[in-house]
């Protein structure tokens, strides 16, 4: 492996692989593992045999639930690879995964073409700057259409997509792709391991393949002054001109790269992981913000945790190393927390297997053990008085707010004991997971992004923590917030003997758009609160706020703004402005007209187009709202708005509905105040 320095980088890419559940995602990273030499066998999904979905639950479900993470190394450079979920219940694994990769490859179906979830992935790698190349799957299948999916990458995507092979037939007579850069087609037998043949592009395609280079090397010189001049005085860039002005253009989010493939036929991967070296960026290339450090090994540490996991090594903190170096037996600096943590291990990470490493550096991914109380989205840095003069905190990752609760209790008394201990490590593990505690039933309530993460923690507590619960059945999890502003002043006075309490605020609660959370804001002039006190008063409104005065359900999308107070010098407190905020929150919140919101899900269906009336006739009386429907194919794909209280067991519904021809996916996209019955029934119970 090349060394690194400020003036030459690695030969290393650090790309994720992501996709829309079912679009091939696993089976490709398995043909990349068998490809580059990783693996001597071709693990197979249906076969629950594959290297990167180890976890006994990925194995019985056919499904990705966790990132997994190993390194390959192809021409010369070295790969590491995370393979993400599909399901858009463990979308917290590809948006940690993104905030630290440098670049990514999302598989698409030849027949689906853009599906839901890959959208949702697609503007999570948008937020991150990752740039990307588009693989699209499975053209062997019946109804596969690669331009079809061309167009939708440009349409509903957004972005320009650059061809840079053509399929060669297509469905089951897919045997190979036109190589637009060479002039060449690849064809291969569809055995793994055979090497693929280079023969001219046929005849037929001729034509199709010129002028889909021509458009090409359009795009390309577009990006370069002194090419584009040269093109229009007739000179045509050279292919090594062309592959560099791809990999500019890929790295500037100008174009995507698209390839054609089967990975499950064993077609296109090795062309694929040639555009991985050749077009995604090495660490360093593609800044994220301003505040992210230059890819330098021998700056002061920087590195960012991105996943907690535990198993019999213990804790393990999933890292990416921005700058500096890292060895066993550092004590790192957690600027988050303020903390001092040491590191014991280091471990490269092959999917369930760990390699011991003497050290990291710069661009590196790995696990550290040792860290206590390092989290998801901590800032590490060297522990240093400058360090901790100026912390650096890196842009923290996103996590999601959760829609969905059950009441979770334990079986026996030795269960309860060990209740709350499993539960945090999940927590930890699973930052969009959240555990509360119900005062009134006495419940822990265990809330998610879906039923299925749900059902797979219940599974971790019984199989990895030996805890056996009784569940509830699932419910929304509502929210509250406000419909009109409103202004109180609170005066907390007591008086018991000894030290009273004493704080006055005036408090006003202004409603914000769908989406903004909660704010807060002074205006105290003059002194009228010190300052050491506002924080306590901000601190007060986030604490009633997650208990409205509707229905005890969290409040969000409220500005609630400090305008004016007064003190005791003897007995005022940070504790006495604390409470004085909570009372005056629950007291502005009832007069700001509250109201009860509810969690609306974007829902796809695809269905065989004889069914398309009574799947819609279906959704308006689950009240949703549609925003389109389309052919594709010989099936019809509707577009819609659900409530998801309306969503639960819908699944046999539409198989009813259908004669089990139909399926859906759907994720969740915003909170609307519910309907009056919706709101009285969530305040009743």
């Amino acid at each position: 492996m090349n060394t690194n320095s400020k003036n030459s980088r690695r030969n290393l890419r650090n790309i994720g692989i992501i996709a829309h559940v079912d679009a091939g995602k696993t089976t490709t990273t398995e043909r990349i593992l068998f490809y580059t030499g990783a693996n001597h066998r071709v693990g197979e999904v249906h076969d629950g045999n594959t290297t990167m979905d180890f976890d006994p639950q990925e194995r019985a479900r056919g499904i990705t639930i966790n990132s997994a993470a190993t390194t390959v190394f192809w021409h010369g450079a070295q790969i590491n690879i995370i393979d993400t979920p599909g399901h858009i219940d463990f979308n917290i694994e590809v948006n940690r995964s993104l905030r630290v990769l440098d670049g990514a490859v999302v598989v698409f179906d030849g027949v689906a073409g853009v599906e839901p979830q890959t959208e949702t992935n697609w503007r999570l790698a948008d937020r991150y700057h990752v740039p990307r190349l588009a693989f699209i799957n499975k053209l062997d299948r019946v109804g596969a259409d690669y331009l079809r999916v061309v167009q939708m990458l440009r349409e509903r995507l957004g972005v320009t997509p650059l061809p840079l092979q053509l399929p060669i037939g297509a469905e089951d007579t897919f045997r190979g792709v036109v190589d637009l850069l060479d002039r060449r087609a690849l064809l291969w037998s569809g055995v793994a391991g055979e090497p693929f043949e280079i023969a001219s592009i046929p005849d037929a395609m001729t034509a199709a393949a010129s002028a889909w280079r021509e458009r090409l090397i359009e795009a390309v010189v577009e990006q370069d002054d002194v090419l584009l001049a040269a093109w229009l005085n007739g000179i045509e860039p050279s292919v090594d001109q062309l592959r560099a002005g791809i990999r500019r253009g890929t790295l500037a989010g100008a174009f995507v790269p698209v390839l054609a493939g089967s990975a499950f036929k064993n077609r296109g991967v090795e062309a694929l992981l040639d555009s991985i070296v050749e077009y995604l960026p090495a660490p360093g290339e593609v800044a994220v913000d301003d505040a992210q450090p230059e890819s330098d090994p021998d700056g002061p540490l920087a590195a960012l945790a991105f996943k907690v996991v535990a198993d019999e090594h213990g804790a393990m903190t999933f890292v990416r190393v921005y700058r500096g170096r890292l060895a066993p037996g550092d004590a790192v600096l957690n600027t988050n927390t303020g903390r001092t943590e040491r590191v014991s291990r280091l471990y490269e990470v092959h999917a369930d297997k760990h390699e011991e490493r003497a050290s990291l550096q710069a661009g590196d991914i790995a696990a550290i053990v040792g860290l206590k109380d390092t989290l998801t989205g901590h800032t590490l840095t060297a522990n240093t008085p400058a360090a901790r003069a100026h912390p650096l905190v890196l842009e923290q990752i996103s996590i999601p707010e959760p829609v969905i609760d059950i009441a979770v209790e334990p079986n026996t008394q030795a269960d309860s004991q060990q209740l709350g201990k499993a539960l945090h490590a999940l927590v930890k593990e699973d930052p969009s997971l959240r555990v509360s505690h119900d005062a009134e039933s006495g419940q822990t309530i265990l809330s998610g992004m879906g039923e299925l993460q749900l059902e797979v923690t219940l599974e971790k507590l019984r199989a990895r923590h030996h805890v056996e619960v009784r569940a509830g059945r699932p419910q929304v999890a509502y929210r509250e917030t406000i419909s009109r502003p409103a202004r109180v002043t609170h005066l907390h006075k007591k008086q018991s003997g000894g030290p009273g309490q004493y704080a006055e605020v005036t408090l006003e609660l202004v409603p914000l758009a769908r989406g903004e959370g909660v704010r807060f804001r002074s205006e105290v002039v003059g002194g009228a609160i010190p300052r050491e006190y506002i924080p306590a008063v901000e601190a007060g409104v986030r604490r009633a706020a997650l208990a409205g005065v509707a229905a005890g359900f969290a409040v969000v999308d409220f500005e609630a703004v400090l305008l004016d107070g007064r003190f005791h010098e003897r007995d005022s407190s940070t504790l006495a402005f604390e409470l004085a905020a909570v009372a005056a929150f629950r007291e502005a919140a009832a007069r700001a007209l509250p109201q009860v919101l509810e969690p609306v899900m974007s829902v796809e269906v695809i269905t065989p187009s004889e069914h398309l009336g009574d799947v819609i006739g279906d959704l308006h009386r689950r009240r949703a709202a549609i925003r389109s429907q389309e052919p594709r194919g010989t099936a019809s794909v509707v577009q819609a708005h659900v409530p998801l209280k309306e969503m639960f067991a819908y699944i046999g519904n539409l198989r009813a509905l259908s004669s089990g021809r139909a399926q859906y996916s759907m994720q969740f996209d915003h909170y609307a105040v519910a309907a009056a019955h919706v709101a009285a029934e969530a305040m009743a119970a």
